[in-house]
């Protein structure tokens, strides 16, 4: 499993009515496969997140949407970016998983990290704990999960979690692949060494992933592991239409949807504020993203369109059918 181009689909507000919400994934996850991605992900939220949008807005939840679009698609893989691990019991995260494989054909993997927003873990009732507290549980989860995913029957008994010669069936395959998502050098670099098949390098820009890969190669070194057999991805932002000037009012409207008027910030706000974003045509963002991104080392890149004007499907189009070649 690897992800060379991928699409992250984490906003669920689109003009029309909730029931107008699925077709529109459905449309973008389609408009991907025909133009060239390999992988659609979805956000493991149950809120919308800081800087996407307020809490009270749409969010699907995430099994249950990709369960469907297995059924709406064919070849794609499809995972989540990533699975918020204090969410689950990590056995029945396996099984949901391996199910969805299972559904898909053969087209699912796990993408996990060790949970973040608060606010969901408050106003739902998941316990939240120290950011020592969420990684010690990510890692006892693992142990589980883990040999879950390849035939195995765990037994574990840990501080959080256990399990006793624990089942996973159906499965069509022992070797369902695993990713992590994150950028921490000390704690996620050293899991995804020890049990993934791919890190999503997610929150660094491109001037910090040359020294991410270095020391994500360290890290398998530190256990004997040959670096190129953990694939790696970025998260890519961008607003695209086939008109500049229209790639520029999405971006404003989305920050005016947050209550910033880009217009209004002095040059050093705006830059802070639009940092990591490829606005433009699409030629000028696929170029950016060849010079940027693709030229730090990175395997790959997940995309996500800023906007929720209707017309994602067609942005989708145009950005795969022009990245798709570079990184073939």
């Amino acid at each position: 499993m690897t992800i060379k181009l991928g699409l992250h689909i984490p906003n669920f507000t689109f003009p029309g009515t909730a029931k107008d919400i699925f077709a529109n994934v459905v449309a973008q996850a389609r408009a991907a496969e025909a133009a060239g991605f390999d992988t659609v992900t979805v956000m493991d939220h149950f809120y919308q997140l800081p800087g996407l949008g307020k809490p009270e807005e749409p969010m699907l939840e995430a099994y249950t949407t990709l369960g469907a679009l297995a059924a709406s698609t064919s070849t794609i893989q499809l995972a989540t970016l990533v699975t918020g691990n204090t969410y689950r019991n990590p056995a029945h995260l396996a099984k949901a998983v391996t199910t969805l494989d299972v559904v898909s054909g053969g087209r699912a993997f796990l993408g996990i990290g060790a949970g973040w927003y608060e606010l969901e873990h408050e106003a739902l009732g998941f316990e939240f704990g120290t950011f020592t507290d969420r990684f010690e549980r990510l890692a006892e989860a693992l142990e589980i999960i883990h040999p879950m995913l390849r035939g195995e029957r765990p037994t574990f008994e840990g501080k959080w979690y256990r399990a006793k010669d624990a089942i996973n069936e159906p499965r069509i395959r022992d070797d369902l692949p695993i990713m992590l998502g994150g950028s921490g050098e000390q704690k996620t670099f050293r899991l995804a060494a020890k049990h993934a098949d791919h890190l999503n390098i997610v929150g660094a820009g491109p001037s910090e992933l040359p020294r991410k890969l270095e020391v994500l190669a360290e890290r398998c070194a530190e256990i004997g592991r040959d670096p190129a057999t953990l694939k790696t991805s970025t998260m890519v932002r961008a607003c695209v239409a086939e008109d500049g000037e229209k790639a520029r009012q999405l971006q404003r409207a989305h920050f005016a949807k947050l209550g910033v008027d880009l217009d209004a910030l002095s040059p050093e706000e705006r830059a802070a504020r639009t940092a990591g974003q490829y606005v433009g045509t699409v030629d000028e963002v696929v170029e950016a993203i060849k010079s940027e991104v693709l030229s730090t080392g990175v395997g790959g890149v997940t995309l996500y369109l800023l906007g929720g004007d209707g017309n994602e499907p067609q942005a989708v189009r145009l950005v795969g059918e022009a990245l798709a070649p570079l990184i073939a």
